[in-house]
């Protein structure tokens, strides 16, 4: 990567849940979509759609997560190998979306559908879901805490008001301090500036 570009800190993704449905030979296959953050919040989709769903056969799903689309899973839970999870990330895949996960619930029709068949329900019902979803953009940011003097307030409000950057957690007391979540392409901006703002301290706190 050139290291005078800043990096890409936009993706794709989607603004809110969505459901998709295909059915063949009886089996209903019932696709939910849904924009997500972390593993933690996939594994309470899941579990809350197991429950939910708790006489379906197979609870089959994939996932992406960050601007840099490098965390993913697929899981066919208990289909045949590849015939589920995987059909489900190419869906998401052909859309190039990240924190997203598609979770396929499969009923049972009595028909044995073969494995061409499942990757078609799978593909299909997955492709139904975020066809019905919005799909907006996303911005990558990063957190920071700064930490700072009562002295240095207006200085470091005065960052954060050029930089159009809000604050949150605010305590302002003899020792000051607050978060803001800045977007990647302006972290060097964001630090080079609240460097040269007296004695503010800056922690990394996170990315997303």
């Amino acid at each position: 990567m050139d290291a005078t570009r800043p990096e890409k800190d936009t993706f794709r993704s989607i603004s809110g849940p969505s459901t998709g449905l295909f059915k063949d030979n009886g089996s209903r296959f019932i696709a939910h979509a849904f924009p997500v953050s972390s593993e933690e919040e996939i594994k309470e989709r899941i579990s809350s759609l197991k429950k939910e769903y708790h006489d379906a056969r197979h609870h089959c799903y994939a996932y992406r997560l960050g601007y840099r689309r490098d965390v993913f899973r697929a899981n066919d839970d208990g289909e045949p190998s590849s015939s589920a999870g995987r059909p489900i990330l190419g869906q998401i895949d052909s859309l190039e979306l990240s924190d997203v996960l598609v979770v396929v619930v499969r009923y049972f029709g009595g028909i044995k559908l073969g494995i061409p068949g499942l990757i078609r329900a799978y593909r299909t019902s997955a492709a139904d879901a975020l066809a019905n979803a919005e799909i907006i953009e996303k911005t990558a940011t990063e957190r920071f805490r700064l930490t700072f003097g009562y002295m240095d307030m207006n200085a470091v409000m005065k960052t954060l008001k050029d930089l159009g950057l809000s604050a949150a957690r605010q305590d302002f007391g003899m020792t000051c301090s607050l978060e803001t979540d800045v977007r990647l392409s302006m972290v060097e901006t964001f630090t080079d500036m609240a460097g040269k703002s007296g004695g503010c301290m800056l922690e990394r706190l996170s990315d997303s």
